[in-house]
């Protein structure tokens, strides 16, 4: 019995290996029920991500799981395994536990300690349990793996700080004035990378996004989306004064906002503080604004800076998150481990009781007039002695197993003879 992983990600496989090679939710319940009869798998599991498709299954036997799990791939998507065997990852038993939990923790993820691989997980889970395609081992492997997950983001910094240049902005914004429910927003330009960044600032709950860009069409449906204010591109200049953040992105050639536009736009505000973003290249704002009292400038190379530090800091907090993982692997092997020594106990119970039983039933031949009630007593005690004949040695298996040490259950099974099938107790 072997836990495996087969898969590849983007770090082993460009996009273009990884979408011929991913899978459809809907086709999942099929692919499914496919994958465990042409890999020989007891239970499977797929995710497939935009990042990563992975196999992960329970096998018997490791020898030529690996090959009949790459022929699978290759066989359902049509494809030749020299196309993509090179990008391929196999993990087996303990490389297996511990690559899906650092899958699930985001520790294998693009960005570290992104949060939407554990739900694709969760998915991934969800669809293979309602199929009936997980079973005992991979049903516990994934509620560990949630859990771990979960350890991984209350116990560590992994998931704070912003990681992208939009969000910095917001978690800039936000040292600023703190909380955001009553700011003001203007974006200048109609971008992506606005649009991203307003997304984050209505979510921190900004009470109003104006928008105004060169096509003022663009600017109005941007607008709508946010329920915001579209303005024609040549009178923004006049409404500084009454948004808190100012956020610009528009490819003009020149400066499009200087110092003296600033500055009467505080004398407005009676210099209450203003942050600008620009995120232009080349910059919109001229660099000179920043010297103005209560103006808080930052260009794309500020916020890179930002993103870089707090990189750094995910990366510090991942060794914590390492450690996490690594010792809920140690847990998980364990408790596999007690599954292989489960039979033995109770094949061992069993043999024991049943040579009891049959001397116990030769005796009782013996005598005509013992009462229904001594031959109860008499096959209790028979149970009784050989609980505590058992006792001792298994919870000396069981102390052994804990600790990783298998070698006693297998002397157990080789002395008691509980590997043939066709074994016969003697009289």
């Amino acid at each position: 019995m072997h836990i495996v992983a087969l898969g590849l990600n983007h770090q082993t496989a460009p996009v273009a290996t990884r979408e011929r090679l991913a899978f459809k939710a809907e086709e999942l319940p099929e692919v499914l029920q496919r994958l465990k009869d042409e890999a020989q798998l007891s239970e499977a599991l797929i995710l497939s991500t935009c990042n990563r498709v992975e196999l992960y299954g329970i096998c018997n036997s490791l020898e030529s799981c690996h090959e009949r799990l790459i022929k699978f791939l290759a066989d359902f998507h049509q494809i030749e395994i020299a196309d993509f065997a090179d990008n391929l990852y196999f993990h087996t038993d303990s490389d297996a536990i511990h690559h899906g939990f650092r899958v699930a923790s985001s520790l294998d993820s693009m960005v570290v300690g992104e949060p939407q691989i554990l739900g694709q997980f969760k998915d991934a889970f969800a669809i293979a349990s309602a199929e009936a395609s997980t079973g005992l081992i991979l049903n516990r492997f994934m509620h560990r793996s949630f859990f771990i997950a979960k350890e991984v983001r209350t116990q560590t910094k992994i998931a704070s700080n912003a990681v992208s240049v939009s969000f910095a902005a917001v978690e800039l914004a936000k040292k600023i004035f703190g909380d955001l429910n009553d700011m003001k927003v203007m974006l200048i330009g109609a971008g992506e990378m606005c649009e991203l960044a307003a997304r984050h600032f209505i979510n921190q709950g900004v009470e109003q996004v104006l928008v105004t860009n060169r096509t003022l069409s663009r600017a109005q449906q941007l607008a709508d989306e946010f329920s915001g204010i579209a303005l024609p591109f040549d009178i923004f200049r006049g409404h500084l004064d009454q948004v808190d953040i100012i956020l610009s992105s528009t490819g003009a050639p020149d400066f499009i906002i200087g110092p003296d536009e600033m500055a009467k736009a505080l004398k407005k505000r009676r210099n209450r503080p203003m942050f600008l973003i620009d995120i232009a290249v080349p910059r919109d704002i001229d660099p000179k604004v920043n010297e103005l009292d209560n103006i808080y400038l930052f260009d794309v190379d500020d916020l890179q800076d930002v993103v870089t530090e707090n990189l750094d800091q995910r990366r510090n907090e991942a060794k914590h998150a390492e450690e996490l993982v690594s010792r809920e692997v140690e847990k998980f092997e364990q408790w596999l481990a007690s599954l292989s020594v489960t039979p033995t106990i109770k094949q061992l119970r069993e043999q024991v009781l049943q040579i009891g039983n049959q001397e116990l039933n030769k005796t009782l031949a013996g005598f005509s007039d013992l009462s229904p009630k001594d031959e109860q007593r008499l096959k209790a005690m028979v149970n009784a002695i050989s609980n505590k004949f058992l006792h001792h040695p298994i919870n000396y298996l069981k102390v052994k197993n804990d600790n990783g040490d298998t070698m006693p259950a297998t002397t157990i099974r080789e002395i008691f003879k509980l590997d043939e099938e066709d074994k016969k107790i003697n009289s």
